[in-house]
């Protein structure tokens, strides 16, 4: 349960770190199904996910190994999401007693060249009516500065929408957003970052000696309906808190996969995009998630 004080934090800044949201035991358990996960995925199929644009935030050869839908792969991390701590500030940022599974994706920065993300919003990838859509980072391990934590641009959300740059990963431009102009948000395990999409956010390269290691969850009202059909993925619509009252929770999915639609690269489905970019995926991907050739978005 947040304090009043911290929901006013978020609609002033666009962002809020919830400190011990889970125990150091808890994280430290999570950790290690994460990690096994994407070794079980490492044996079948490519497992990174650096954008090439990273190219232009440092020189060195970076890596970062992700999953989408850890609800396929896991049943202890389907749990976290379900999780009342969670979806309870999920609910009192979002506004609504109902919380709706956008998507959700692991990530592991190996140690000492993993990958950067150039700043960007979310919401071109994915743009809802009423942006409600946000994102809580749960932290597996320690996030210190070193290891390429995410930065955030203080109350950029207010701005609203912002032209990004499509060149290798839809990005802002580097000289105007430069990651050293934001606010970095350290971690320790256990802790969660609550984000609007809107909010401006990249993060650095990880130069430590440890990995690290995070879940991204986006979550939306469900009764915000997506601007534009796109990035879909199957365990879209799924309720974390609450009741869908529109009653129509994956109904795009649903249609989708029983839709003739035209391959994208590993077999899946192309999307409708945004600014010209098919940011849409489809069920191909063996990792459960959006087609590899359209989904590259982070922190």
């Amino acid at each position: 349960m947040l304090t009043q004080a911290q929901v006013d934090f978020f609609r002033e800044h666009g962002y809020l770190l919830v400190e011990g949201m889970f125990t150091p035991e808890e994280a430290a358990v999570f950790r290690t199904e994460a990690h096994a996960v994407i070794e079980r995925l490492r044996r079948i199929s490519e497992v990174d996910a650096t954008w090439t644009s990273a190219r232009a935030v440092t020189a060195t050869k970076t890596s970062l190994l992700h999953c989408h839908n850890v609800q396929f792969h896991s049943a202890q991390l389907c749990g976290l999401m379900l999780d009342d701590r969670l979806t309870s500030a999920a609910a009192q940022i979002i506004g609504s007693p109902n919380v709706q599974l956008h998507h959700n994706k692991l990530f592991i920065k190996p140690p000492e060249k993993g990958s950067p993300f150039p700043m960007h919003q979310d919401q071109p990838f994915f743009p809802h009516d009423k942006d409600s859509m946000i994102a809580a980072v749960v932290h597996f391990d320690d996030a210190p500065l070193e290891k390429g934590c995410i930065r955030v641009v203080d109350g950029s959300h207010k701005n609203g929408p912002i032209p990004h740059v499509g060149d290798g990963g839809w990005h802002l431009p580097f000289d105007q957003y430069p990651l050293e102009s934001s606010v970095a948000c350290p971690a320790k395990a256990g802790d969660v970052l609550f984000f609007s999409y809107l909010t401006i956010h990249g993060s650095g390269v990880n130069t430590s000696t440890e990995a690290r290691t995070t879940l991204l969850i986006q979550m939306r009202d469900p009764e915000d309906p997506p601007t534009i059909v796109t990035h879909l993925s199957r365990g879209q619509g799924m309720m974390l808190r609450g009741v869908d009252p529109t009653a129509s929770a994956g109904s795009n999915v649903e249609w989708s996969l029983s839709t003739p639609k035209p391959q994208g690269a590993m077999g899946g489905m192309g999307g409708m995009g945004t600014m010209g970019n098919p940011m849409g995926g489809g069920m191909g991907d063996p990792m459960g998630g959006m087609g590899m050739g359209g989904d590259k978005k982070g922190m």
